[in-house]
């Protein structure tokens, strides 16, 4: 143990500031269900799913299995040099419960690799060079995957991918004007755009694909309406313009349905899955129909260690435990019952904004309470008082923020109502701090 802590304090040394400079670098020894185990003894409820990853919760005996009896086996394939039954099975059961078609699978490793897939499919099927993202979305941090990549442009600071990319808003339904419906004004807007960008920057003809994430991520937990989402739909079938969905975080269950794209109603041509897929082993893929597929030959895409037959043994037992135990329902039974819960909260702080929820995705906006501004300093001050009661949160939004609230789909009340009790505790010692403070100056004035 003395060895373990004095890693950690080695930590600034060993690893990239990328790695070691997030937020809190909590030391575990153990995760089970939707907990965590401190190095420091204590037990800290987990409402982070490892970001949206364990949806099943840490170490599902299940899986857990699944690994140790795939371990016995085989370690590694590479899929195309040999061939095993767990890459096929997986196949198979992906495809009865992703939406429509989408049944054919290039399997990898990461979301960002699923997203470079997906946009080199979409290019090589359409034979056109430009990519349409939306602005806020998060897909990955490769070359590729940054160029479709706005929701902070830290993230593309000095790099300049150059991925022949033009951005248009993402749905924005807080900026209508009072009186006017949200989802007829975000639809509208959308018109404009697209017909701005088509009549001044580049024409729809040269367009391969646009891509989307169903629900904004890492850019703050944004839910936009359905039609929104269809609307996009229709300008793409308008003129022969893939659609991708950007389903990494929003994946197996996270939304209430196995996929956003089943929640909204809205079947992309090309998806991309990640996370929850696996319950934490490294696992992606990019998705679509066996007639778009089939026009990506051999030698256009490549992988080593995706697929990984271990991997595709947990996602089995992934899907049998999402299924069985009907977290999906849960998820969506769950995410209802902590929202209505947050909304009491609301109505007792002026530190909340908006709460941004679907299923178990949930975003709750920290603003400062005499500006109504986005407050990302306030949050992390937050953010430390909920880990020093045993409560782990992540953040996101351009300004950091959103806190995301984002539990192993496992989770039952009484743990969210810990979990939010402990947060209000947060938000109360806070204000009594911000209130101590502007007492003091007014002393000092």
């Amino acid at each position: 143990m003395n060895n373990w802590s004095n890693l950690v304090n080695e930590m600034p040394n060993l690893l990239a500031p990328s790695m070691a400079k997030d937020h809190p670098n909590l030391p575990v020894v153990k995760a089970e269900g939707c907990y965590y185990y401190g190095l420091d003894g204590k037990q800290y409820l987990d409402f982070t799913s490892g970001i949206a990853t364990a949806n099943t919760g840490h170490r599902h005996p299940k899986v857990v299995q699944a690994i140790k009896d795939a371990a016995d086996h085989l370690m590694h394939g590479p899929s195309g040099v040999i061939m095993y039954e767990s890459i096929l099975k997986l196949s198979k059961e992906l495809a009865h419960v992703l939406p429509g078609d989408l049944d054919c699978f290039f399997f990898a490793n990461s979301g960002t690799e699923a997203i470079e897939g997906a946009l080199k499919l979409a290019k090589h099927v359409t034979k056109r060079p430009y990519v349409i993202s939306f602005t806020g979305c998060f897909h990955g941090r490769s070359l590729g995957a940054l160029s479709v990549t706005t929701s902070k442009s830290k993230y593309r600071k000095f790099l300049q991918p150059n991925g022949l990319a033009y951005q248009v808003p993402y749905a924005d339904v807080k900026s209508a004007p009072a009186g006017e419906d949200p989802e007829t004004y975000v639809i509208e807007k959308l018109e404009k755009d697209f017909e701005t960008l088509f009549n001044h920057q580049v024409t729809p003809e040269e367009v391969a694909c646009m891509i989307v994430e169903p629900v904004l991520g890492e850019g703050g937990y944004i839910v936009p309406p359905s039609g929104w989402l269809k609307k996009i739909r229709e300008v793409c079938d308008r003129h022969g313009i893939l659609l991708i969905f950007d389903e990494v975080q929003t994946g197996f269950g996270r939304t209430g349905e196995w996929f956003a794209a089943q929640t909204f109603g809205v079947t992309p041509d090309i998806m991309a899955i990640a996370k929850g897929i696996a319950s934490g082993l490294p696992l992606s893929a990019t998705v679509a129909s066996k007639e778009l597929m089939q026009q990506w030959p051999l030698g256009s895409h490549g992988t080593t260690f995706g697929g990984n037959p271990i991997a595709c043994e947990a996602a089995l037992a992934t899907i049998d435990v999402l299924t069985k135990e009907n977290l999906i329902e849960n998820s969506k039974n769950m995410g209802n019952y902590a929202v209505a819960r947050l909304k009491e909260l609301q109505e007792k702080t002026p530190l909340i904004g908006s709460i941004r929820a679907v299923g178990l995705m949930i975003g709750i906006e920290i603003i400062d309470p005499f500006t109504g501004k986005p407050d990302g300093q306030a949050l992390m001050n937050i953010l430390d008082k909920c880990l020093e009661k045993g409560v782990l949160f992540y953040l996101c939004g351009n300004h950091g923020e959103v806190i995301r609230m984002i539990p192993p789909l496992t989770i039952n009340q009484e743990q969210i109502d810990q979990g939010l009790a402990v947060l209000q505790e947060s938000l109360e010692e806070y204000l009594d701090e911000v209130h101590a403070q502007l007492s003091e100056n007014y002393q000092n004035a």
